[in-house]
């Protein structure tokens, strides 16, 4: 394979790559062993990753549900949209005052106790919208509407936890109280709370009026929708019961501006939906140890492939330094057999990494419902990508070295 003539190299190219296929294919056991490295790194770090997305969007669910308001003001401690810290019902007046608003309406937003007909207890989160306008209500209404919520006693329930945690037992008639009821009894049957039934809030009778659906927060305590009138009634008596103000900027003013206006003349905070988005998402991040955890996890995927088909890799040139040597003796060029090396470390890569992404996204597929937080953006292959080719291209790297220091002669020592 004497590269004197141009048109003989570039004939030769093709047969190259033949070879470095061939060798690779050929290995079974370590071909096997570097696309096993590469897949289970992959997996890891796309999969991990892709939770942890899941968890952060879920933090911010109930953002995304009330889309209405242009701003979100808030008591200027509150770290993040489910931290318990109220507003007087006066600062919804003097938001109102500030020029620029069209309407703002307060929120309340807690966790309460419920007493199921069935004797039963589950903290629910209780979020009252205003009885006027009823603005911040469900973003989706399944059964019912949200009119319906100026009822007597009315209530909305999320359709998640009608079937989980707020099932009732399967022989209760809507409004009947059983309180010889075993939840414990795994024979017991149970059915959707719907329409028409009753429970308790704070010891405070409340009827189901209508089934919603949410987005699934991080908490993942069952939602409850009423007026924000009787969410004050439900709740501990407290002199501060709005959790925040929504508010609607006035055509042609610029949300961030009047943003800016409104913490000048009220001392409040008030954000954007993105900007409180992020601001509940960076308490989750820097405030607790979610992001060590899976940093811990995806970093340990990194050192899998690295430990497994880096090494693989790598002894997979040594074994082959013979079959090099001879190319380098017969008139093959450095330059090609580093293209060779090359391939061999890219197909392996795309291999890796497409069956790896191939099972993370049959595994977020395969679990039914929101049970499993799981939201995988573009963001996370083009990272999984990049962290398979650190991989690939150090292992190349390496065994480059040996190719590059190969001396033909040794090939032909006994």
């Amino acid at each position: 394979m004497v590269e004197s003539a141009t048109g003989c190299a570039t004939r030769d190219d093709p047969l190259m790559k033949y070879f470095a296929l061939k060798m690779l294919f050929g290995d079974v056991a370590k071909f096997y062993g570097i696309l096993l490295g590469l897949t289970f790194a992959s997996l890891l770090i796309s999969q991990q990753s892709a939770i942890f997305v899941g968890l952060m969007s879920r933090t911010v669910g109930f953002i995304r549900d009330t889309g209405q308001a242009d701003l979100w003001i808030i008591d200027p401690d509150k770290l993040y949209v489910d931290d318990q810290k109220p507003l007087r019902d006066t600062e919804v007046d003097r938001v109102r005052s500030v020029t620029g608003v069209a309407w703002a309406v307060p929120l309340f937003k807690g966790l309460l106790s419920a007493k199921l007909p069935s004797g039963e207890r589950e903290t629910c989160d209780v979020i009252g919208i205003d009885d006027a306008t009823l603005i911040g209500g469900p973003p989706k209404v399944l059964e019912g509407s949200v009119a319906d919520l100026r009822n007597p006693d009315a209530i909305m329930i999320d359709n998640a936890s009608r079937g989980r945690k707020l099932a009732l037992p399967a022989g209760l008639a809507p409004g009947d109280v059983m309180l010889d009821f075993d939840p414990n009894d795994p024979a017991a049957k149970r059915r959707p709370m719907g329409l028409g039934d009753v429970l308790e809030l704070n010891e405070r009778r409340a009827v189901v009026v209508g089934i919603v659906e949410t987005t699934p927060t991080f908490q993942s305590q069952p939602v409850i929708y009423t007026t924000y009138a009787r969410a004050k009634q439900y709740a501990p008596a407290n002199r501060r019961t709005a959790s925040l103000v929504l508010v609607k900027a006035l055509s042609g003013v610029e949300p961030k501006e009047l943003a800016k206006r409104i913490e000048a003349e009220t001392g409040l905070l008030a954000f954007t939906p993105d900007d409180f988005s992020w601001r509940t998402i960076s308490y989750w991040v820097s405030q607790t140890g979610i992001p060590i955890n899976f940093g811990i996890a995806i970093g340990l995927g990194f050192l899998v492939g690295v430990a497994i088909a880096g090494q693989m890799f790598y002894n997979f040139t040594l074994d082959n330094l013979k079959y090099f040597g001879a190319m380098k003796a017969m008139g093959a060029s450095t330059r090609r057999l580093l293209v060779m090396v090359a391939l061999q470390a890219f197909v392996a890569a795309v291999l890796g990494l497409g069956i790896g992404l191939g099972i993370t996204c049959m595994f977020g597929l395969s679990v039914p419902g929101n049970r499993l937080a799981f939201r995988m953006l573009w963001h996370i292959p083009v990272m999984t990508a990049g962290a398979v080719t650190i991989i690939c291209v150090g292992s190349a790297l390496l065994s480059m070295i040996r190719v590059v220091r190969l001396d033909p002669a040794e090939v032909f020592k006994t």
